[in-house]
């Protein structure tokens, strides 16, 4: 969580306006007369549920709380951010210790990069290292497969690694940092890896970031990662991305498993496309970065074993009520949790033999894991499957359930053929016809709404998480193609709800350069900058930007205007409510219709721009 995040969840607007405003309650917004102009009947709402504010009086603008008090206050952001975290008790770098941070990362690489050359070292050519060269070889690892993954030894010693790299300058500190020691009684260290081989992990452009270390006796735990340090976090790494990244281009396929020697096996066979999660769970940052090296299909390989199956039916409810437009699957040990749409992405399974894993799978004859990488289910497959072998479809009460824990997943699905394929294939399983399915589902969905149709179209105009990724992926766009500048004349700062996002963008307008945008900026901004820049794309954005960049502009600019028209309903209701005069109603509906004809006129832009691409492909 960025420190702009921090701010943002620890401080509540209405707490805020509050101060400088009287709010009354208006159902499930507040309402005041404006502070930023006089005006005898309030026109100023606050929605607490998305953390925003909006005048329809004279100032006739809006935003969030970092808006509200640069507004109010005259000060710009970087002085707003600091005045609401000293409130919220949460503390900022400083320019100074953001540059540090620059440099202390790349101290971390260094002294990692030393460690990997001392551990190699050691694996090769030291008497102490036998048995662990014994253990190597009895896996059928080549010498060049050693060294493409630089596979290590540490020995079993409290100081060794420590006595090394301090010889080469390193301190104690960086070593604690790095977590290539632990501190133990009396303020005294020693080496955290004893005995072990080492398996460095690197990012994507090849920096050592940590270090997985399996047991050579009965020491537990049999698998050591890296603690969680400035450069590594296993949530946001994939063991042999560095290797894999090319493979995954060419074949537009990644392979994700679970264990290091899986994926060393499977390179030393030809298959170089394979990469690990190192036993957590798969997370968005990991998904991004396969895909952003190129992965169109996502196949995962599951354990065969009962409990796996249960739990991804166990997880399909809290799946569902997750999902958003653009997310992604999540896994945990070989267990899917989550399953959702992936734009341009196929998610694909498939389960190992009984008892195998596919070091086991691949060394006993790589032609059957080559034959399971084939015949890999998507995801949805492979949920019917598993839904279906556990009811009797020849039972009107089989037949309910199977509709009960599918349709849902079903109706969840964005892509309208994707949608019908799978609505044919439940209607055929269980021998009604899909127009009598259909209005199943139609049931189903209105049964588990439980908000009012109006204030649930208000709520996902304003859905502040939705709104975010929109804004942050236009950002990314922008800041990863500086070509992409000439073609911003329609993007407005305003359609940008988030304040720290527009700011960003109107440094972007202003700047020559992306790399003297941080000149225009506070420094707590360039944590965030930093990760929009790094931020993975899909292939596709990155191949011809200009088009995601048309539809983002086009997506915030309704986004702007659906926000708008959802808040003028809400005032025209209270207006009426507590009757408003006519004049006061007229105006707002006649605003009201300015916005709905923009809102068309976007929508067609959005149409045709649709054809255009679908004439294109």
């Amino acid at each position: 969580m960025s420190v702009i995040d921090e701010v943002k969840q620890r401080t509540d607007i209405v707490e805020v306006i509050s101060q400088y405003a009287t709010l009354t309650k208006a159902g499930r917004t507040f309402r005041a007369l404006c502070p930023f102009h006089s005006e005898k009947h309030p026109s100023f709402f606050v929605y607490p549920e998305q953390q925003s504010w909006h005048c329809f009086g004279a100032c006739n603008t809006g935003g969030d709380v970092f808006s509200f008090v640069m507004k109010k206050q005259g000060i710009d952001f970087g002085e707003t951010l600091r005045l609401l975290a000293e409130k919220a008790g949460v503390a900022i770098s400083s320019r100074f210790e953001a540059e540090a941070e620059g440099k202390e990362k790349e101290r971390l690489y260094q002294v990692n990069e030393a460690a990997t050359q001392y551990f190699h070292n050691l694996l090769l050519s030291s008497p102490a290292g036998e048995k662990t060269r014994d253990y190597v070889a009895s896996r059928g690892l080549s010498l060049e497969t050693i060294a493409n993954f630089q596979l290590g030894f540490s020995p079993n010693s409290w100081e060794a690694l420590k006595q090394y790299l301090a010889e080469r300058g390193y301190s104690e500190d960086e070593l604690l940092t790095a977590g290539l020691v632990i501190e133990a009684e009396a303020g005294r260290t020693h080496d955290r890896f004893r005995n072990r081989l080492m398996f460095p992990i690197y990012d994507i452009r090849g920096h050592v970031i940590g270090f997985g270390a399996r047991a050579l006796d009965d020491s537990l735990p049999k698998y050591l990662n890296s603690p969680q340090t400035p450069i590594f976090d296993k949530s946001s790494s994939l063991y042999a991305i560095n290797l894999a990244k090319e493979a995954i281009k060419q074949q537009a396929m990644a392979v994700i498993v679970e264990g290091y020697t899986d994926v060393i096996t499977a390179h030393q066979n030809g298959f170089h496309n394979v990469v690990a999660s190192m036993g957590t769970s798969v997370t968005e940052e990991q998904i991004s970065m396969v895909r952003k090296v190129g992965a169109k299909v996502i196949t995962f390989a599951l354990d065969a074993d009962v409990a796996g199956k249960e739990a991804l039916l166990r997880a399909e409810e809290t799946a569902r009520r997750k999902l958003t437009e653009d997310s992604i699957p999540v896994f945990y040990r070989n267990m899917i949790v989550t399953y959702a749409n992936v734009p341009d992405t196929e998610i694909k399974v498939f389960i190992l033999p009984e008892g195998k894993d596919p070091d086991d799978v691949i060394k006993e004859d790589s032609k059957t894991w080559q034959q399971l990488l084939q015949e890999a289910l998507p995801i949805i497959d492979y949920t019917f499957d598993v839904v279906t072998s556990k009811l009797d479809l020849t039972t009107a009460k089989g037949k309910s359930l199977v509709v009960d824990e599918l349709g849902p997943i079903v109706g969840e699905i964005k892509d309208i053929v994707r949608r019908a394929h799978y609505v044919q294939k439940l209607a055929r399983l269980v021998r009604v016809s899909e127009r009598s399915l259909e209005a199943a589902l139609r049931r189903t969905r209105a049964r588990r709404s439980v908000k009012e149709p109006a204030q649930e179209a208000v709520t996902h105009a304003l859905h502040p998480l939705l709104s975010s990724r929109v804004e942050e992926y236009c950002l990314a766009l922008l800041l990863q193609h500086p070509e992409l500048k000439a073609h911003c004349q329609s993007l407005l700062p305003e359609y940008f709800e988030n304040s720290e996002n527009r700011e960003i963008f109107i440094a972007y307008m202003r700047a020559n350069e992306v790399k003297l945008i941080k000149e225009e900026l506070d420094s707590a901004f360039y944590e965030y900058i930093n990760s929009l820049i790094e931020k993975s794309l899909p292939p596709a954005s990155q191949a011809e930007p200009r088009s995601p960049l048309t539809n983002c502009i086009l997506r915030l600019q309704e986004k702007f205007l659906r926000n708008l028209e959802s808040m003028r309903e809400a005032v025209l209701a209270l207006e009426a409510e507590s009757g408003g005069t006519a004049a006061e109603l007229a105006k707002q509906r006649e605003q009201g219709i300015e916005v709905s004809t923009e809102l068309r006129e976007v929508f067609a832009q959005r149409v045709r721009g649709s054809r255009s691409k679908g004439d294109k492909e």
